[in-house]
């Protein structure tokens, strides 16, 4: 049986063998210890019943994008004694889930909050990315086929032997939609007396009451203080008024402000 966990500092120097041993990238000790101490909960370890370290996911979040919050799988190996378990797919799971979301909080509730570490973060992640070689047939199959990754560019000469690289990416959750909040600005009389008496030859407005013509006029938030004194819609409103026994205001100005203080 074999355990995901996210990795610890006891940890970095077993991974750092499953590196030597499974990849021609390798890395220095304090490349390890850069990514632990500045993103803890993205490093996960595979770890079978003889509590040995047989894979890991070395993750970070990217520091030049700052616009979009976004991480990058670093490294992933699995030794070749364990492969085609499915470890890859776990490995890659869960430090995906980590960069999205707070993944201690997360799994709580199911008891499991003892094997993540408590130093816990929302990163809030929109996408993931890596490199891989381009003649890596098992890993584009990985990344493609279960993982969902898709080819977002080519990077020439990215490996020390001059191979090119694929530049992959995945979506991790919706782009966040910006929204335009669009400010009102108060109408010109002459334009709100234009859109009034558009309004006027609306069949609809004609078979309006009284109470329905004030909520309409207040909904379009038209200035009818603005309106001259004596228009068709102090006309019509006061005709309005005096069918339905509603005290008839003073003046057409008071009936004006009246609506628009409604």
């Amino acid at each position: 049986m074999v355990c995901i966990r996210q990795a610890t500092v006891d940890d970095l120097i077993a991974m750092q063998t499953a590196n030597l041993w499974c990849l021609p990238e390798n890395y220095q000790m304090k490349y390890y210890f850069y990514h632990i101490l500045s993103w803890p909960q993205l490093l996960y370890v595979a770890e079978d019943y003889n509590k040995q370290i047989v894979g890991y996911v070395l993750a970070k979040m990217d520091e030049e994008d700052n616009d979009v919050p976004n991480g990058h799988m670093t490294s992933l190996a699995v030794l070749r004694s364990h492969r085609k378990l499915g470890l890859a797919t776990r490995l890659m799971t869960h430090a995906q889930f980590a960069m999205k979301t707070d993944y201690a909080n997360s799994f709580s509730f199911l008891g499991l909050s003892d094997h993540v570490s408590c130093n816990s973060q929302v990163f809030g992640a929109e996408y993931v990315s890596l490199h891989v070689r381009k003649s890596n047939r098992a890993a584009l199959h990985l990344y493609k086929q279960t993982l969902g990754y898709e080819v977002n560019g080519i990077e020439a000469k990215y490996y020390a032997d001059n191979e090119d690289a694929y530049d992959m990416r995945k979506q991790l959750q919706e782009k966040a939609e910006k929204s335009k909040v669009e400010e009102k600005t108060p109408a010109e009389p002459q334009d709100a007396k234009t859109h009034f008496k558009e309004l006027l030859t609306n069949r609809d407005y004609k078979s309006m009451t009284a109470h329905e013509l004030r909520s309409l006029m207040k909904a379009r938030g038209l200035e009818f203080v603005d309106l001259v004194e004596k228009s068709d819609f102090v006309s019509r409103l006061e005709e309005l008024d005096r069918k339905e026994d509603i005290a008839k205001p003073g003046s057409g100005e008071e009936a004006a402000e009246a609506v628009a203080a409604e």
